[in-house]
């Protein structure tokens, strides 16, 4: 069964349905394959090494082979259970949050959405998911990810046991609002990195299709979703790499009495550039733009995917929609 369309001729945005059951496969999916590069980065960012003239640096590579190393391969899916308990209503309220701000903002008259409407949508989207799933997620991840400990040796007992241990203990020492610590930082990363990520996906997609007659009205080849999907999905981590690392520092550690989020947020910054130099800023650019990239790639191509089948049965089948214009 093929799409209903409305009255302009464009097909209806998906359903809630089928963005919950289509963006929380495709968010499993990418969690499963992409998190051991979210762990290397993470450590990476919370490296406090200063600039030692001639000191070998400390690449994603060997990073990746310590905790290997130190920790079992297992190490480098610590906090896979806080990310796939959010993933689900994360990629829910992402693209359900999306097509709904996209027909917000349309053309009145036309029902066409402006380039700059696809970017404040996604801006939109991406705040939305911060302060509704994804700040309290990466706390609860960061608090894992940090552990340095062997998951092979059962007496090497971590502060943070799991995911549900971690937001107990979390709750109980510091307080409901520690879930939230770093909240204005995350949704400024995630609402730029999903405003640039949906615009080039939209448009790469619109250019292929405009290219490809044939595809009109249909899915990409999986291989032209997955190739959008990766490049699309590069450009926000070289736009925001400084507010995600600052943000993994200040979400690793407990608040300080009297000192609000701006002043620590302001002194990890300062101590960062003194201590570090410029390129801290930076550190962890190279895994997370291997896991971001390649998790859009699949995320998209899970979605698109999924998408397709879910609105070929019932009670999909009036749902249906595109990234594009």
């Amino acid at each position: 069964m093929a799409p209903k369309k409305n009255g302009n001729g464009d097909k209806k945005p998906p359903s809630a349905a089928t963005n919950l059951f289509a963006g929380g496969g495709a968010g499993m999916t990418e969690a499963l394959v992409c998190h051991p590069l979210d762990t290397i980065k993470v450590r990476m960012q919370l490296s406090r090494r200063a600039r030692v003239p001639g000191a070998p640096k400390r690449g994603f590579i060997k990073t990746g082979t310590e905790i290997v190393r130190k920790e079992t391969p297992l190490g480098l899916y610590k906090g896979l259970g806080a990310v796939m308990t959010g993933i689900v209503p994360k990629m829910a309220i992402r693209f359900t949050s999306f097509e709904a701000y996209k027909q917000m903002l349309a053309n009145k008259e036309t029902g066409k959405v402006s380039g700059k409407a696809t970017f404040f949508a996604g801006l939109a989207a991406g705040v939305t998911e911060a302060v509704a799933v994804v700040t309290p997620m990466e706390v609860i991840k960061i608090r894992l990810q940090a552990q340095h400990h062997s998951m092979a040796d059962p007496l090497d007992i971590p502060k943070y046991r799991n995911a549900a241990h971690a937001l107990y203990t979390v709750v109980k020492e510091e307080g409901f609002g520690a879930l939230y610590r770093g909240v204005s930082l995350t949704a400024l990363r995630q609402g730029s990195n999903q405003a640039v990520n949906f615009t080039a996906y939209s448009y790469f997609k619109m250019w292929l299709q405009d290219w490809q007659p044939n595809y009109e009205g249909q899915n990409l080849p999986s291989y032209q979703t997955t190739f959008i999907g990766l490049v699309s999905g590069a450009m926000g981590p070289l736009s925001n790499a400084p507010i995600d690392t600052i943000k993994t520092r200040l979400q690793k550690t407990p608040a300080e009495e009297g000192v609000s989020a701006l002043q620590r947020i302001s002194r990890i910054a300062g101590d960062m550039f003194k201590q570090e130099g410029f390129h801290a800023f930076y550190k962890g650019i190279t895994p997370r733009i291997m896991r971001v990239a390649p998790g859009q790639a699949v995320t998209f191509t899970v979605y698109e995917f999924l998408k397709e089948k879910l609105e070929k049965h019932a009670p999909f089948s009036l749902s249906g929609g595109e990234f594009e214009e």
